[in-house]
């Protein structure tokens, strides 16, 4: 007897072990599938090096630029000098090196893109599920405030939201994120209950799951594809709102950002001075990181759901 406890009780770590492994390898398996097929999207590859490019500017911006790039008091040459081999495209109002200004521009940029876009669909994925299982009257009033959201201009909102609180990176963050959930939740709801009338949820059901593990085991894995490509063409809709509010004067006047370079062009007379170089590179940095995300999201939904029939 004691012999066949021990064996049994050596059987169940072996047996969990071994599903272990065999999930790993079917994540494995699965990456490998969906990098095999985003490949063959041409345009979805070049967004994706594109990004890549600008990750990389921005994490060694410290090492390359760094911080002092951002000092008025100690800029090196003269208000908006024309480009010139010291400082290939010029300087800004107060001298500054406007190279070294877009590239660390690009930090602030990126990170409030990414964390707006992240807030976002946290929101949408959260409502969207909820609504889309217990739905009777919760669902009902989720969808008329997620209705109201989707009629108000978006950016009018998050102008508001900036201004009635302080100015500040997470001010920007958090304006963006709330104001741009919507569409999210739509979506979000409409597969799920796409996946709430399959067969094995009524199994589920039926074998005592409750409302966490219905939504945690089995719906949410379901609609994480499509989470996921939302989130890459949300963060391209989050990095223009950026550029708009900053651009408007919202945005933490201490933080270099792309928007904010364009704010101070604005402010300077850039524009009916006819200094170019004070305008162009961040406004080519702006649209080219905004396509890049874009192009990758739509290769990411070619990939996840091929009846789309996104081109390559």
């Amino acid at each position: 007897m004691t012999t066949e406890s021990t064996a049994a009780e050596q059987a169940v770590p072996a047996d969990a072990k071994s599903s272990r492994t065999l999930a790993r390898q079917r994540r494995r398996n699965s990456a490998v599938r969906f990098w095999r097929q985003y490949r063959t999207h041409r345009a979805g590859v070049l967004g994706l090096a594109a990004l890549t490019l600008f990750a990389l500017i921005a994490l060694t911006a410290p090492l390359t630029v760094g911080s002092h790039v951002q000092s008025v008091t100690d800029a090196p040459g003269r208000p908006m000098e024309s480009p010139s081999a010291r400082f290939p495209l010029g300087t800004d109002q107060f001298g500054r090196n406007l190279l070294g200004l877009v590239v660390w521009g690009a930090r602030v940029s990126l990170l409030v893109g990414l964390l707006a876009a992240v807030l976002s669909v946290a929101i949408g994925a959260l409502i969207g599920i909820t609504a889309g299982h217990f739905r009777g009257w919760y669902a009902t009033v989720l969808m008329r405030i997620t209705d109201w959201f989707l009629v108000m201009p978006t950016l009018v909102l998050a102008i508001a939201l900036a201004t009635v609180m302080t100015r500040s990176l997470g001010t920007i963050i958090l304006a963006i994120g709330v104001t741009t959930w919507p569409t999210t939740a739509r979506l979000v709801r409409a597969q799920t209950l796409a996946v709430e009338s399959r067969p094995y949820i009524e199994r589920a059901k039926a074998l005592g799951g409750g409302h966490w593990h219905i939504m945690s085991r089995h719906v949410l894995p379901n609609v994480m594809p499509l989470v996921l490509a939302q989130t890459t063409l949300i963060i391209s809709s989050a990095i223009l709102a950026e550029a708009t509010l900053a651009f408007l004067g919202l945005g933490d006047p201490t933080i270099v950002s792309w928007g904010g370079l364009l704010q101070d062009a604005r402010e300077a007379g850039a524009v009916s001075a006819g200094k170019w170089w004070y305008l162009v590179p961040p406004g080519i940095a702006i649209a080219v990181v905004a396509l890049a995300f874009t192009l990758c999201g739509r290769a990411v939904e070619s990939v996840l759901n091929p009846k789309l029939g996104v081109t390559r």
